[in-house]
């Protein structure tokens, strides 16, 4: 242990960042690529191979692995591990070509679906409209055996309505390391659709997110509490992956480990020792006001004077898991946990950035506006505008108008709360974020606003 912490050591003393993190392995515990936005094939070792394989080798070892028969598991294996590694030491351009074969060729048998759809409209359903499909007839056996030939041609149907690649999914996520090689396939076809959105690659990769969904349900994972005690390896990927607020040294990393933080992280079995998504949680007196005030090595105080838990990162290890909502349950189940725990908590907060909340509002206060502007022209077409809801509305209450009005009017000459607040968030020049009056003025529409916005996206 005292090596790995040595060498854990010299590792944080590499300058990281969040655009270029990699994980320099303390010793061979994986062939597997452990990076976090780079190609998953960039880690891959080719000296664990005997030659290199080709493009046309692992077409074959997928192929194989999708038409043998069930009952010959193990010639199953064999190729899937010959795929495994094959596809791990293939470039790019290859990788990009074997999505393009699975996509198009492995796809839904639509032939076969013509033929059963044929078939099955074909059968003798009744014509009345007075008569459902699903009611007898008064023929007793005879209408068990047509109901029967029904169910027995619907399988049929949602059987044929499966793309071939969903035998190679199932078949890659039972075998052993396979799940972290459809998290690694995944993230090279996201890379791919970015520049060449193809109907069958997003096919594609909305069928194998639907699965990884199914198999990373919460149910599935183990939440863990990342302590300065785990392994060293463990916490060599929490520094590694850490896209938020980079972990500078290793007293930076024991800081996040110690008294009043937290860390814990969703993990699942056919990836051990490798979090898929950690939090990071801070136990404060109050809300911080900047993430200054976390980082900072302030002293620590008694975690039962703590009223406050705060996330203040989260980060994922697996770029092919983008889309999978992990963080929603990690969260939900961090707050169980530390309201069990500690009792003494009582607010949860973030200071993590809303997306989109300020391009909602800027288009919010400019329609506003231009409702205004209209309706004092008074313009032919200002009733036209103001039936419509959207510029009607008004974004700030009375008093909040008035306060901004009032506070704002040294920075900007708008003759409205709504105008100075438009040029205020529309502006480069920061200089108005230093006057605590208006700050305090602020304050209460854009919480408001925020919460509102919030609450209509999640609805």
């Amino acid at each position: 242990m005292s090596r790995n912490r040595k060498a854990l050591a010299v590792l944080l003393k590499t300058p990281m960042s969040a655009a270029a993190n990699r994980i320099p392995q303390l010793a061979p515990t994986s062939r597997f690529p452990a990076t976090n936005d780079a190609s998953p094939a960039d880690n891959f070792d080719e000296s664990s191979c005997s030659r290199r394989a080709t493009l046309a080798d692992v077409k074959e070892w997928m192929h194989a692995s999708i038409t043998i028969p069930t009952d010959k598991i193990e010639s199953v294996d064999a190729n899937l591990e010959e795929f495994s590694t094959g596809y791990l030491s293939l470039p790019q351009e290859g990788r990009r070509e074997l999505l393009l074969v699975l996509a198009r060729e492995y796809d839904v048998n639509r032939s076969r679906v013509r033929e059963l759809m044929e078939q099955y409209l074909n059968s003798g359903f009744p014509r009345d409209p007075e008569v459902t499909d699903n009611e007898p007839s008064g023929g007793g056996v005879r209408d068990e055996v047509f109901l029967a030939s029904c169910y027995r041609m619907e399988r049929n149907i949602r059987i044929a309505l499966k793309p071939m690649y969903d035998v190679f999914f199932e078949r890659l996520n039972a075998f052993t390391g396979g799940l972290k090689i459809l998290a690694a396939l995944r993230a090279d076809l996201l890379l791919v659709i970015e520049k060449e959105n193809m109907p069958s690659l997003r096919a594609l990769d909305s069928y194998l997110k639907e699965k990884l969904i199914t198999w990373l349900s919460p149910a599935a994972l183990h939440l863990h509490q990342i302590t300065w005690d785990d392994p060293a390896s463990l916490l060599e990927k929490i520094v590694a992956y850490e896209a938020v607020h980079p972990i500078r040294s290793l007293q930076d990393l024991r800081r996040r480990l110690n008294t009043n933080r937290r860390c814990f992280g969703y993990f699942h079995p056919a990836i051990p020792g490798e979090p898929l998504i950690f939090i990071e949680v801070a136990l404060l007196k109050e809300v911080a006001k900047a993430i200054q005030e976390v980082l900072w090595d302030d002293p620590p105080f008694p975690e039962d004077d703590a009223t406050c838990a705060l996330f203040y990162s989260i980060s994922s290890s697996q770029p092919g898991l983008s889309g999978i909502n992990l963080g929603k349950f990690l969260i939900k189940r961090v707050i169980e946990l530390v309201r069990r725990d500690m009792p003494n908590i009582l607010v949860f907060a973030t200071l993590s950035p809303i997306p989109g909340y300020m391009q909602w509002l800027l288009s919010k206060l400019a329609s506003q506006l231009k409702f205004a502007e209209v309706k004092a022209e008074n313009k032919t077409n200002s009733s036209e505008i103001g039936s419509s809801s959207t510029f009607k509305e008004d974004i700030l209450l009375p008093e909040e108008e008035r306060l901004i009005c009032d506070s704002g009017k040294v920075f900007d000459d708008g003759k409205s709360g709504t105008k100075i607040l438009f040029n205020i968030l529309s502006s480069t020049d920061s200089e108005w974020s230093k006057s605590d009056c208006l700050l305090s003025a602020l304050k209460r529409p854009l919480m408001r606003l925020c919460v509102r916005e919030r609450k209509k996206s999640i609805t």
